[in-house]
């Protein structure tokens, strides 16, 4: 057995802003390594994790032999990914079968049997698993298999770990020729389990936010660590104003209604409304501080949520860096980022098995 201050190696493709990474380490993994395309989000990710080399550049041009080489002991414990799931996902319609984007699930196949870690950890969108991505997974798996490594999968919602938010996610963990298991759910509403984190244990008492103006001086939004909001229309004020807690569209008199939404309560109703106190929140999305794009009205306060509320909501610790001037670069980030808590759990079932072996 290992002893418990030993250190596991981890490295993290399709880094983002870096919220699997946070996860990783507050699991206790040492984070080497970390593969980003986006100049913006690879700055957010370099500014919070400077320590891990960072590889700004696209992942076909990585080779294992260099992700190895960012190791102080030539050795990587875990590979975590997550693909870019935006060709499989439900909420596109621009999927196309040639979406080049569907094929990097299989970059991080490569970077597996170059490297050969001990242990696999994958994140992406239930479509990946029973949708419009179900063959390039069923492949994936079917490599990984040959390779050696004993996989288990499924599809979970955030909340159920403890993530003061509703996201369904799935999972894949994988051990080389030993058996790990994707952790349980432990949160729940059914009296049974621990109760859900929710949208007043998260950001009530918040200070409140100042309206984002994109001509003040640069850096301003970070230096209030984003406690910002987007100035919102007076048709947006006033109905936030006729929405009560937890209520969406349909719940807008007639005359308050957008042009596509009168007369009409059908098709997807989740816009133009307020979270609730006390449940989690919806998925905090690209568009988390937009109110037409998302329930991301505040529970009280006739604006939506904050920048800085929705990185909270995504269990991003309070001092995160979001290295960016742009508001909607920096919603992009959180809003693709995996919650660094659920990511933490998750890694902990790598570590515990690393531990014990």
């Amino acid at each position: 057995m290992r002893e418990a201050n030993d250190a596991f190696f981890a490295v993290d493709l399709f880094c983002g802003g870096g919220g699997l990474t946070q996860g990783l380490k507050d699991a206790g993994f040492v984070v080497v390594a970390g593969v980003e395309l986006d100049p913006v989000a690879a700055d957010t990710y370099h500014a919070n994790h400077p320590s891990a080399h960072l590889f700004a550049s696209d992942i076909r041009d990585i080779s294992g032999e260099e992700l190895l080489a960012s190791s102080p002991e030539g050795r990587i414990d875990l590979i975590a990914a997550c693909p870019p799931c935006q060709g499989f996902s439900s909420l596109t319609s621009k999927y196309r079968r040639d979406d080049a984007r569907n094929e990097l699930i299989f970059e991080f196949v490569r970077l597996v049997k170059e490297v050969r870690p001990r242990m696999i950890m994958m994140e992406n969108v239930p479509g990946l698993a029973n949708g419009r991505g179900k063959a390039f997974f069923e492949e994936a798996l079917r490599k990984f298999r040959n390779l050696g490594y004993r996989l288990d999968f499924r599809i979970c919602d955030v909340a159920d770990y403890g993530v003061p938010q509703h996201r369904k996610r799935l999972v894949l963990l994988g051990a080389l020729h030993a058996n790990l298991k994707v952790a349980m759910p432990i949160f729940g509403a059914d009296g049974k389990m621990k109760p859900y984190r929710t949208v007043r244990d998260t950001i009530s008492g918040m200070p409140r936010p100042v309206v984002f103006d994109s001509r003040k001086s640069v850096g301003g939004p970070v230096n209030l660590m984003w406690n910002v909001v987007r100035r919102i229309s007076a048709i947006n004020v006033e109905r936030l104003k006729a929405l009560p807690c937890g209520a969406d569209r349909r719940a807008l008199p007639e005359n308050l209604r957008p042009p596509c939404h009168k007369t009409n309560n059908k098709g997807f109703v989740n816009v133009y409304g307020r979270m609730r106190w006390d449940e989690p929140s919806p998925t905090i999305t690209g568009g988390c501080t937009t109110l037409s794009k998302g329930r991301f009205g505040h529970p009280e306060q006739n604006r939506t949520i904050s920048v800085l509320e929705a990185a909270l909501l995504q269990t991003f610790p309070p001092s995160y860096i979001f290295q960016t001037p742009s508001i909607d670069a920096v919603c992009k980030i959180i809003g693709n980022a995996l919650p660094p808590l659920f990511a933490k759990i998750m890694a902990l079932q790598c570590m515990n098995l690393l531990r014990a072996s």
